[in-house]
């Protein structure tokens, strides 16, 4: 069936429809609703026009659909709520509640917002998680089982969809809702507040005599002071004394001032640079406690090892590539014949942090840096050769995440997770090892495709042509206990781990006799080298444009090797 996918930004969820509708056998055709009212209608009203779909499926949209279009044709429209919710803020709202339950709702467009008629509806649990990770998370599964099934019924001809009753819609979250008041809140309170708020729009406060917005939040359990003073910095996240206690905040965002170019989130200590000498910095060791806050993390059971990491939005800095490079080679010290790289809930890696590169005072040198960072930390996985490495993923990779996964000897994915194995959409040829690692899994034709096309892929896609070798069919916070468990039994059958080992060693020396990696990797840097320090490269444009979520003013290019 044709069908086209209508959204305001394509965003996780539109990602995972455009890729599982298409893994159905749709035909699927895109069209991004920006800028004014006018021009959104218009370029929709074409893009109807063009591909002529027999329906319109909205993953995500901020703005109505105009009434000659959805009048038309039928529009299906995810709402991430259940049935009966109305209103633009219901995941904010279901999080400040503290909902344990939560559901998503397919229902058709009509005059009124979210009140057409119900094609499907899923429901999912709420863990005690940030808006956006459940947003990508529990609430995208849902959304899936529940698009799928309402586009097979309407693909029957037979299904009539429900009516709704009416309802009053939720206002929208206001700031007011979300105001952290540092001498009286809890600990709780404040994490209930930043995690309904974490991506966007973020809780607004002052801070240091500015206005910010907050981003994210994790609990201390060690740090004490009086009620909203700063007490240290770890990570890049800074720590804030609460009423009973305290919390770390990951990332800041300037509040936006008249004739200001739109800011963008940072990590916190970097936001605050030059604004908080002498705040102590507290880092902790990777196997520190559960309960003690860290990005990044080691553990180990019989002889498996797991490195997990966490970084905001996936983006890995310099400093956040070279600390995990550090506790990489921690763990390859360790006696173990499996290590896990990852294995967590929702993001794995996206690659490079352009928001760091932006914010720099020479944003070519901190790309140059961070690409190295990133290289010298796949180079290292790609030469563990005296154990298994599996790549975890319980959420989405992209650009050099994925090449990181590739890294490893397995790739293991939650059934949820989004691929986006390519770079051209930042105006990038690409690094990490690529030019070696997709050919060598998908072969050169196939790494071709997936590079120029620059199209997200399934998991399951990904299985079937050969970036993944195992899903996991299971809730997001099952991912870890599943990955746990198959880490286990293929430590513990060392028939099965030595030989490969050994292979793994022959075949490595084999290809180096062959090409050796230090050619791929210089190859792919003088590319890179090429491009960021050409300032009309497309590649600062579109970085711009991407961190301040404005639309771009140039074009991707199409790089002449498909890239």
């Amino acid at each position: 069936m044709q069908i086209l996918l209508v959204a305001s930004a394509f965003n996780s969820l539109t990602q995972r429809a455009y890729s599982e509708l298409g893994d159905r056998g749709h035909q699927v055709a895109l069209t991004l609703l920006r800028g004014e009212a006018s021009e959104r209608d218009a370029e929709l009203r074409a893009a109807v026009r063009r591909h002529r779909p027999r329906l319109i499926v909205a993953p995500m949209l901020r703005t109505a659909l105009p009434q000659d279009v959805w009048s038309g044709l039928p529009c299906l429209i995810v709402h991430p709520g259940p049935v009966g919710d109305r209103g633009p803020s219901s995941l904010d709202w279901a999080v400040d509640e503290e909902a344990t339950q939560w559901g998503v709702t397919v229902l058709q467009a009509n005059a009124v917002m979210d009140g057409g008629d119900v094609w499907a509806a899923g429901s999912c649990p709420v863990p005690p998680v940030g808006k956006s990770d459940l947003y990508r998370n529990e609430v995208s599964d849902a959304a899936m089982t529940a698009l799928l099934l309402a586009v097979d019924r309407f693909a029957s001809g037979t299904y009539l969809p429900v009516r709704q009753t009416d309802a009053d819609p939720r206002p929208y979250f206001p700031q007011e809702r979300r105001r952290i008041d540092w001498q009286r809140d809890s600990t709780a309170a404040v994490l209930r507040k930043l995690r309904a708020a974490d991506s966007s729009p973020g809780v607004l406060d002052r801070l240091l005599g500015e206005e910010w917005f907050l981003h994210g939040g994790h609990r201390e359990t060690e740090l004490h002071g009086m009620p909203g003073e700063l007490l240290a910095t770890r990570a890049g996240a800074v720590c804030r004394a609460t009423a009973d206690g305290a919390v770390w905040i990951p990332q800041l965002r300037a509040r936006r001032r008249p004739g200001q170019d739109r800011p963008f989130k940072l990590p916190a200590a970097l936001a605050l640079a030059g604004r908080i000498p002498g705040l102590p910095e507290v880092p902790v060791a990777p196997d520190c406690p559960a309960t003690t806050w860290s990005d990044i993390r080691y553990r180990e059971e019989g002889a498996a090892g797991f490195l997990s990491f966490s970084f905001p939005g996936g983006a890995m800095s310099t400093d956040q590539c070279r600390r995990l490079l550090d506790a990489y080679r921690r763990a390859c010290s360790r006696p173990t014949s499996v290590l896990v790289l990852g294995g967590q809930r929702d993001f794995f890696s996206n690659g490079i942090h352009l928001n760091v590169i932006e914010a720099a005072a020479d944003p070519a040198a901190e790309s140059w840096a961070n690409l190295n960072a990133m290289d010298d930390l796949v180079e290292a996985v790609l030469t563990t050769t005296d154990r298994l490495v599996v790549s975890a993923l319980g959420g989405n990779a992209a650009a050099g995440g994925v090449m990181l996964a590739l890294a490893a000897d397995e790739v293991w994915c939650r059934a949820g997770t989004v691929l986006n194995p390519h770079y051209r959409l930042m105006g990038l040829y690409g690094s990490e090892y690529w030019t070696h690692l997709l050919p060598a899994r998908v072969g050169a034709a196939t790494a071709r495709q997936l590079t120029g096309r620059a199209l997200p892929l399934s998991a399951a896609s990904g299985q079937r042509i050969g970036l993944v070798d195992r899903l996991f069919h299971c809730r997001p916070q099952a991912f870890a206990t599943e990955v746990r468990a198959g880490a286990l039994r293929l430590a513990g059958s060392g028939a099965v781990t030595g030989p490969r080992i050994a292979a793994k060693k022959a075949a490595r020396e084999a290809q180096e006799a062959i090409k050796p990696l230090a050619a791929f990797r210089r190859e792919e840097l003088d590319r890179m080298h090429r491009i960021f320090y050409d300032p009309e490269a497309p590649y600062h444009a579109l970085r711009r444009a991407f961190v301040r979520k404005e639309a771009p003013t140039v074009e991707p290019p199409h790089l002449d090797d498909g890239e």
